[in-house]
């Protein structure tokens, strides 16, 4: 048996292990083959050489995170861990700061997280229609927004539109006192919420305001032509085949759009089918518009979310008779 002694001096010792040492037992978790104590300022380990090893690299990883952020929640904490591949790995200890999308209000600096993020970023530089589809979680509408405000900001556009189909999750919001902007609005809040994190509250209002940025139903997009705009269509597993062919069709010149959505999630009455899986195939083949597929592996929410998405995957599978219980 080895043991290695590493000294965090160079960083908080209460950001490294978390509160009640919630992010040492992520890492406990991550080698369960190791002896891993904490004192003070230091981390022993123990075990075989191979395992202190791959340790030591990751815990390296993160005081280097540390030292250039001062902080890492446990859901970073948890993924720098994760990062077996380069790509992911070199993400969290960037070097280049050309990599940074958006520099967000207080400082807070808005980047593709995870390698098929990153695609969905190379893919919308060099195509004018992107399909990121993947499961809840995997920041394909974060990423997006993130992508049409970098664009905004370098004037390379001068709108962004964001839309999502005014379809109810299992809950019915018909009933709900206001005009139709307060009734609609529920649906449209993960696009706000984005924003929020991306462009200071007063600019943002006057972007509002100006109708710089527009945040509205699908519905409103019949009829027009969309030029020199950033557009994006969100939740668009909840669109029709018509839906999604007319928001495909008012796209104009010097016009770029991403289609986001999670064929898991499809809340259209049973009688109607997602307009999303049709587009997906017959569009694939078209020069300049690029498909990007996110999985649980893009998961950068909690930490459990990952968790619970192969739970549901796995429990498919079995009601489909797939697998044995």
């Amino acid at each position: 048996m080895t043991e290695t002694i590493i000294n965090l001096e160079t960083v908080n010792p209460i950001e490294f292990f978390g509160v009640n040492n919630g992010k040492l037992d992520i890492l406990k978790k991550k080698f369960p083959l190791l002896k891993i104590l904490s004192r003070g300022t230091q981390i022993k380990l123990s075990g075989a050489p191979e395992q202190i090893e791959s340790a030591k690299e990751k815990i390296d990883l993160l005081i280097q995170y540390l030292e250039r952020t001062g902080h890492v929640s446990e859901n970073y904490f948890d993924q720098i861990l994760g990062g077996d591949d380069t790509e992911t790995v070199d993400h969290f200890v960037d070097k280049h700061p050309n990599d940074i999308l958006v520099f967000g209000p207080n400082g807070k600096t808005v980047r593709a997280r995870t390698a098929n993020q990153k695609k969905m970023v190379s893919a919308t530089d060099k195509n004018d229609i992107l399909f990121a589809v993947g499961p809840a979680g995997t920041g394909k509408t974060y990423t997006a927004v993130a992508l049409a405000v970098r664009a905004l900001k370098n004037k390379l556009v001068k709108k962004i539109i964001l839309t999502r189909p005014a379809v109810e999750a299992g809950e019915s919001l018909g009933f709900l006192p206001g005009d139709l902007k307060e009734k609609i609005d529920p649906y449209l809040r993960p696009l706000y919420d984005a924003l929020d994190d991306m462009i200071p509250a007063d600019k943002l209002g006057y972007y509002m305001t100006t109708r710089v940025i527009e945040i509205a139903p699908l519905a409103y997009m019949r009829g027009r032509t969309l030029d020199n705009a950033f557009i994006i269509l969100d939740e668009a597993q909840n669109s029709t085949d018509l839906q999604l062919k007319m928001f495909l069709t008012r796209i104009g010149a010097n016009a770029k759009a991403i289609i986001t959505g999670d064929l898991t999630q499809i809340d259209l009455p049973k009688n109607q089918r997602s307009g999303l899986y049709k587009a997906v195939n017959i569009l694939k083949n078209i020069d300049g518009i690029a498909h990007i597929e996110l999985d649980e592996e893009d998961v950068v929410r909690h930490r459990l979310v990952k968790a619970i998405i192969r739970a549901y995957e796995k429990d498919k599978v079995i009601e489909s008779g797939a697998i044995e219980k």
